[in-house]
């Protein structure tokens, strides 16, 4: 085991606010317990729920009161540099990558994190660290979106919104990798990133009665909630399913609708799922910016801003 250090750089959120009150600081290194490794992050994806969290709202409930300051994150990837008590499946120099801990702390955007076990996978070796850290969280929302609780099969017609953005995009191409006949949902500028990851269908966003002349659709993947949510739900079929991915925001749901409650789990052996289909290259995720670990706060405002294609990556060197 190479020598560590006791300290390491970490973003930290003093409290809840806005994104000033991220702060790059030194603070203890963690150690890893029984099941657990240590890992050497070397990227850290950004997702909605960060910024949210960070805010006083998203998970903050599971940080606590006593939570804070807190290390924001759940998406990392990187290199296992220390195995705790009990651990086989992985070895110093293992590269890792997974949605840790998720929704309690995991510290990803620090130069180390512990995760369990069962909470990572061996990063695709087909992708770098970067783009590997953008799979996590947002593929296995996807997939337990479409496949655990949505019960996707072949030939279904799948409507999906913000098809560009975070989970989106991994979506459609889980969709259309299954055999589905996935209609998107996205802005004019995202339509030929949307059809190059193998949408059949798109439709424009921007346009007030954007749902209208939609036929009937087994399974839709919300991303939107709220009264956005109404025009997707008009277009499902009898008996068809919804799965909205804000939780807080899910209005009533008309009788005859499947409305199943979705909280994304980590889940190492559906990252390995996700890690084949990277493989096989039918699933690639999409990274629009890269940024230094300093530069969080600005982040954490892209994130919040809404319409990024793809995924934001923070970088730990």
């Amino acid at each position: 085991m190479p020598d560590l250090p006791d300290t390491m750089r970490a973003i930290v959120a003093v409290a809840p606010g806005d994104p000033d009150v991220l702060e790059l600081r030194d603070v203890p290194r963690p150690s890893p317990g029984p099941g657990q490794v240590l890992i050497r992050v070397a990227a850290a994806g950004v997702n909605p729920v960060d910024a949210k969290t960070r805010s006083g709202a998203g998970s903050a409930r599971f940080v606590g009161d006593d939570g804070w300051p807190w290390i924001p994150g759940w998406d990392l990837a990187g290199t296992v540099v220390e195995a705790g008590f009990g651990v086989a499946r992985f070895a110093e120099g293992d590269r890792v990558f997974g949605t840790v801990a998720f929704p309690y702390p995991a510290g990803a955007y620090a130069e180390y994190a512990v995760a369990h076990v069962s909470q990572i996978s061996r990063s695709p070796r087909s992708l770098d660290d970067v783009h590997t850290a953008a799979l996590a969280m947002g593929g296995l929302t996807a997939w337990q979106a479409l496949v655990d609780a949505g019960g996707l099969e072949t030939n279904q017609r799948v409507l999906i919104t913000a098809a560009a953005g975070g989970v989106g995009h991994l979506a459609v191409q889980i969709a259309a990798d299954l055999g589905a006949h996935v209609i998107a949902v996205a802005s004019p500028d995202n339509v030929d990133f949307v059809r190059g990851l193998g949408a059949y269908e798109i439709v424009d966003r921007t346009q007030p009665d954007w749902a209208a002349g939609i036929a009937p659709v087994d399974l839709v993947l919300d991303a939107f909630g709220g009264p956005a949510r109404e025009p997707a739900v008009s277009t499902l079929r009898p008996g068809g399913t919804i799965v909205t991915l804000p939780a807080a925001n899910r209005p009533v749901t008309p009788e005859g609708v499947n409305d199943p409650f979705v909280f994304v789990a980590p889940d190492g052996l559906e990252l390995q799922l996700l890690t084949g289909s990277v493989e096989r290259g039918a699933l690639k995720p999409h990274v629009s910016e890269t940024l230094p670990l300093a530069d969080a706060a600005r982040a954490h405002e892209l994130v919040a801003s809404g319409g990024t294609r793809g995924k934001i990556v923070l970088t730990i060197d």
